[in-house]
Formats: C-alpha cells, structure tokens, sequence
C-alpha cells in the first residue's frame, strides 16, 4: 500500500507582459486531509477550491482501483493521473496522443494537468467514434477523459466481427459487454455529432444541446475547480432552482412530450428519463429472458455490470453480482439496448447535458426489443420528439444535415439564429444546420423571456401586414415572420409575365412555384397579403377575424411552444371538441345560417369536408386539364419536392418510379400553374379551415373555374365576401 500521495501544484497568473509560473509541491499523508493554502493570495482562492474537489480526491475509487496492481495501465492512465495525462499530452516529451507506458500511482488531477502548456492551448478533441469536435473554450482538457471509452462505432464493429448482424437475436457466448464507461458528459452534450450512444440505423438524433447562450461548455456551467454547478447562473431561467437537488425538476416549456407515457408532463425532464429507464431494463429483462433464453439482471456499480439472474426472480442478489457470474448470452439487439441503457446511467447529469439524445436512445432501445417480444412493452403514450418548434427529428431542420449547411434562402426559418439574426440585419446569411429552434429564437432575453419587438412584417407579395395598431409590436408578429410562405399572386404573376405566353399555352422554362409549407399567417390575413393565387376581377376575403375577440392571433389558438390547440378557448364555442382531431368536426356556432359549399346535401358537415370536397375536385380537373390539354399527365406527391411529376403510365397515382428530380413536370401553362400552386397553398395549411375557411374556399372555386370551367363548379357555392368578419 502506497504510503503518501503526492500532489503537484501549479498556478498560472496572468501578468501585465506575460505569464508568472507558480509551481509549489506538497506531500500528504493517505489518511489526513489537506491543508489550505493561504500563499501567495493569488493562489490560494484556485488550490482551495480544488483541493475539496473530486479531481483531488485521493481516496476515490478513480485514483485507488489500480493500487494491489502497482501501476495505472496505459488504457486507464490518462484519466486517473497527472502522469497518464501528461503522457498523453506529449508533455514527458513523447507523442501527443498517446499514453507510452503505465503511470504510476499516488497522483490526481493535478493543477498541472490541466494547466500544462500543451493542454491549456487544446482547441480540439477526438472521441471514441473517430469524430474530432473543435473547442477553443477551454473544454477540450475537460472532453478528454469525460467522453466515454465507446460509440455506436464500438458497437458495431465488435458485431461485424462476430458476424451478427444478419441475425440480430442470435446468442453469442463471445459477445461481451461494451461499457460506455463513467460521466460520459461530453458525449452527452454532443450527442449524435459523436455517436457516444448507440444510434439506430435509420434514426435522426440530437446533436450538440443548444441549451441557451453562455451555457454550451463545461466550464460555463461547471466551476472548473471544484466541479460545482453555478445554481445562481441555472436560477436565472428557471426560477423555482435554489438547490442542486432542484435541477432536478426542470421543464422547459419546449418539452412538452410526455416521454415516458405517464400522463404527467408537470414532472422534470430528469423524471421523463427516469420513466423511459425503466421501461427499458423491463424489455431488457424480458428479452433476455423470452429471446436470448437466459434471464439478466443489472448492477451500477459492480463491473461488468450485467450479470447472470441465475434464480430468475428479477433482481440482482449479492452472490450474483460478481465477475464469475458475468452476463454470457448477449444477442445484437440485446448488447445494443443495454448499452444504451448504461449510457444513460453512467451520466447522472444527462438530464442536463443532453436530455432530449438520453430519450431517443432510451425510447429507440426499447422500440428495438419490443420487435422481438411476445408481449412489448406499452409503449402507447410515449413519445420520442419534441413538439413543433423543437422536434429536432422533422425534415425543418434535418433538411440540410448532408451537406453542412443552411442556405441563407431557408436559414431565418429553419435554424435557431435565423430569426433574430434576420431581424436585426434584414438578410439572412447561410448557416450550420441546428437542433431545432431555441428560446433565443425568439426570446431577447431569458430572464424575463422578452420577446423580439416587430412592428410589422412583410410578406411575399410586398403586402404588409402586423397584429398591432401601426408602430406598435406584436409577439405575434414574430410567428408571421416565418409562417408567411414563400411566394404570392405576385410572384406567381412576376413568373407568367416573364414566360409571355397565352393562359393555355405551354411556356419554356415556365417552372412550378411553390408556397412552402404551413403559410398559416398568409390565410389568416387572407386578401390582403395576398398569398394564395387570386384570379383577376375576383374579390376575396381579407383578415379572418374568427370571434373577433379571444380567437384572433396565432397564440391565442396555438401554445407558442408546442404548436398544439388551445381546446379550451375552442371549447369556449364549440362544445363537441374534446381532442385535437375534434377540431376538424368543427362546423359554425348557432345564429350562423349554413351554405352547402359543395353540393352534397349536407350543410352542416365540418368546414375543414367542404373544403376538402373543393380540394379534391380541383386536383381530378388539374389531371384532367393536363393530359387534355397539355398532352402531357402529371401526378402530384405531397411529400416529394418538387411535388408535381410527369405520370408516365397515366394512371393517376405517384409511382415510385416517377416521383424524381429528372421526372418533374416541366409543361407548364399559365392556367395550370395557377391552380397547382393554390391546390399546394391549400394542401400544405392544413389548418387552413380554421384559419381562413372562406378565403380557401373561394380560392379553389376560382381555380376549379379556371381549369375545368362552368361545369367544374357547377354544384359548388362561391362563398361571399365578408371582410374582417366571422365566417362560416
């Protein structure tokens, strides 16, 4: 047993012309504790802090394991001495990356292991999975031994060698388990940038945490000394945190998934991760037991961690939780589940670092073994992805992720410096993809959750248009920002006249022109900005002021987080809705005399049908019009840009054959161009039957007027226009 410890110490001092190097030694007994430091002054404020730290605690389990052995092994140095570490570096002048030889023992983190010259310049770090992530903060000396020993690269490789993947359930005595190892932080907070968990085949998980500005690296939440959390910096957000214990119960408004299938989206994320932890080790030890034949039984602090439940009761007894008795009938599937689970175990704090990555892998696991299993585990209620605004999985923002980069045409919508940085600067310049928006998005502060003043906003059309009296700033206005559409009557108009060409005649190089999606602000405002096709000589409603009082801007329907009804307001009026999909059976309140839009005989049918029976007509007449009068059938696919394609078979339906880039309908008259753009303003606002019903109706009348005439709309009814007043 080694008999003193020996700590080295060294201080820097940043000096008006250069550094001043303090380097003191000082050699403690096992078995007495420290003393302070009390010179030089300068020093003593850093030595104290460290000195009741974990990185200097020298009876931990980190720096004593290796003591019967005699020597710290060279897999295990860099993190569990200064000698290890400063072998890595390249400061005992060996090669930077590498540990040469075993460390010796008596050591901790040290001062100079973080203050060496080579570590205090690390701009950058390489994690288990080969990913390099650059950091000039500061951190990198943190990520090095706090990024885990394994990756969804480990994973596989080790299963690609033993020939399981074909058949992911197989039994494989040689298939040990893959230890993540402990406090894994890094690989949390960067989470699929690194692949530190293990990430399905086909999934989309979230990258880096955005968390908020000024709290993306270790230090700036971490005092980098004594490791503590700065719970007043934490409090300046979330106000009800006085405590460490406190962090614990955090929601963000964002999160509004209940994760775990619990019914309680009140609890802290923490919680929600908690939930989907042991929804896992239930398939896990239903698995094991039900496919791989052999029940298992986990331990969080006996190495290899998973161990033989030898008497099958569920629960690991003492005599079970030993080397010996080590789990030996792993399957792929298995070996991935469990270690997904250790990851998250193994960082108590990914609740914070990255809780949103814990949960796809958590749910992701268990969505895995569920395939198997004879009874899954309900997973009913649980949810994967944040709602709206934050689903860091949606196409919104996972659009760009192959080529690294966000055009500045899609930046101001689809990523979470965007807006404001269109805001201030009027222009958008190309960016990085990002998670998901942030509150920074729209909040200028996150103390008191400011929002960013617009006055007003302009749409496509050049139209202007804001929720408040002139000069003053709506919150609101913020949503119009983005959820305006891309193109207009204008732009559409701008497009023809530049063709030259007759209504019906096919103009080259005549191109579709599309409205993005969910322009829920250009219906709302209807007539005046404009942003469906409006035929010449045709009058459409403006603003929908829906009851003119409570239910008339974006927030006062939509939770501004989440995106989701407000079913109480509906409830306000229409007394049926109960569930979201309740408000599409919305028709109109009492003392409202009811018009049959679509001629079936039934006027009192939900509006969101009327406008549906409008919808479908207008797509029959526009394959109509271009087979009889283009000569040349298309095909639309909602979710395939550039969304109308040539139909090759002329059968009406989007082949899969058909629906490609070099197959894109490119015979476009005037008319038809006209209609197709309002069938796709129509089709991607799907809530445009609340928020506009008579604008979207009277825009596909004209359009099914337009292509299949008198006879197209025969049966239908134009609805009157009625500005800024309730319709039905």
């Amino acid at each position: 047993m080694r008999k003193y410890h020996i700590v080295a110490l060294v201080g820097v001092l940043l000096l008006a012309g250069g550094f001043a190097l303090f380097t003191q030694s000082s050699v403690m007994a096992q078995d007495a504790a420290p003393e302070p430091l009390a010179d030089p002054p300068y020093l003593a404020e850093y030595y104290n802090a460290w000195v009741a730290s974990p990185h200097a605690d020298y009876t931990a389990e980190a720096f004593v394991h290796w003591d019967a052995e005699g020597e710290i092994p060279e897999s295990c140095a860099k993190c569990h001495s200064e000698a290890g570490y400063l072998d890595f570096m390249g400061e005992d002048g060996s090669e930077f990356g590498v540990v040469n030889a075993p460390a010796a023992l008596g050591t901790v983190v040290t001062c100079d292991t973080c203050h060496n010259p080579t570590a205090r310049d690390l701009a950058e770090v390489t994690f288990p999975s080969g990913v390099t992530i650059s950091d000039d903060g500061g951190s990198a000396r943190c990520m090095q031994c706090h990024q885990g020993r394994s990756s969804t690269d480990t994973v596989n490789a080790k299963l690609t060698e033993l020939n399981l993947l074909e058949d992911p359930n197989a039994v494989n005595a040689e298939l040990g388990f893959i230890n993540i190892h402990y406090y894994a932080a890094a690989s949390s907070l960067y989470g699929s940038e690194v692949r530190g968990g293990y990430q399905y085949d086909g999934m989309i998980y979230q990258m880096q945490n955005e968390h908020a500005p000024g709290f993306s690296t270790c230090a700036d939440c971490h005092d980098p000394h004594t490791l503590e959390l700065d719970v007043v910096s934490c409090a300046t957000c979330h106000e009800d945190v006085e405590t460490v214990e406190d962090l614990r119960f955090i929601r963000m408004a964002g999160s509004g998934s209940d994760y775990d299938g619990d019914d309680d989206t009140n609890e802290g994320i923490a919680e929600e991760i908690e939930g989907l932890q042991e929804l896992l080790y239930e398939a896990i030890q239903a698995y094991a037991t039900e496919v791989a034949g052999t029940p298992i039984a986990y331990s969080t602090t006996s190495y290899p961690y998973w161990f033989l439940d030898t008497n099958g009761d569920g629960e690991l007894q003492d005599d079970e939780a030993a080397f010996p008795n080590a789990y030996n009938a792993f399957t792929a599937n298995l070996l991935r589940a469990a270690y997904n689970y250790q990851v998250s175990q193994k960082d108590p704090g990914g609740y914070a670092h990255n809780p949103q990555y814990h949960i796809h892998l958590l749910f992701d696991s268990i969505m895995s073994l569920n395939e198997s299993l004879s009874e899954p585990i309900d997973m009913e209620f649980a949810q994967r992805n944040d709602p709206g605004h934050f689903n860091v999985a949606a196409m919104a923002f996972r659009d760009w992720d192959a080529d690294g980069e966000v055009p500045a045409r899609c930046a101001r919508c689809h990523t979470s410096e965007g807006l404001p940085f269109y805001v201030e600067n009027g222009v958008n310049i190309a960016g990085e993809p990002s998670n998901s928006l942030t509150c920074s998005t729209c909040h200028t502060s996150l103390e008191d959750f400011s929002f960013i003043e617009i006055t007003e906003v302009t749409f496509p059309s050049g139209a202007r248009a804001s929720f408040a009296p002139e000069g003053e700033s709506d919150d609101n206005n913020l949503c119009l920002t983005c959820h305006q559409g891309r193109e207009s009557t204008v732009s559409v108009n701008t497009a023809i006249s530049r063709a030259g060409v007759g209504d019906d005649e096919v103009a080259e190089g005549l191109t579709f022109r599309n409205i993005h999606y969910f322009a829920a602000g250009a219906s709302l405002f209807g007539s005046e900005v404009q942003g469906a096709y409006e035929y010449e000589g045709m009058e459409y409603n403006g603003r929908f002021m829906h009851d003119g009082e409570e239910a008339v801007s974006c927030t006062d329907c939509h939770d501004a987080h989440t995106g989701e009804n407000d079913l109480n307001l509906c409830q306000d009026c229409h007394e049926d809705v109960e569930e979201p999909e309740d408000v599409r059976l919305i028709r109109a309140v009492e003392d409202v005399e009811l018009i049959d839009y679509d001629g079936d005989g039934n006027a009192e049918e939900p509006i969101a049908d009327e406008i549906q029976a409008l919808e479908d007509a207008l797509l029959t007449y526009i394959y109509a019009y271009a087979t009889d009068v283009v000569g040349t059938s298309i095909v639309y696919e909602s979710h395939s840009h550039p969304y109308w394609f040539i139909d090759t078979n002329a059968n009406g339906v989007a082949d899969e054959d058909e629906v490609n880039g070099d197959n894109r309908y490119a015979t476009w008259t005037p008319t038809l161009l006209r209609a197709a753009y309002n069938y796709q303003y129509i089709a991607k606002d799907p809530g445009v039957f609340a928020h506009n019903a008579d604008y979207a109706l009277q825009v596909l009348y004209d359009s099914l007027m337009a292509v299949g005439g008198e006879d197209a709309v025969a049966s239908y009814t134009r609805p009157p226009v009625v500005v800024a007043e309730a319709s039905s």
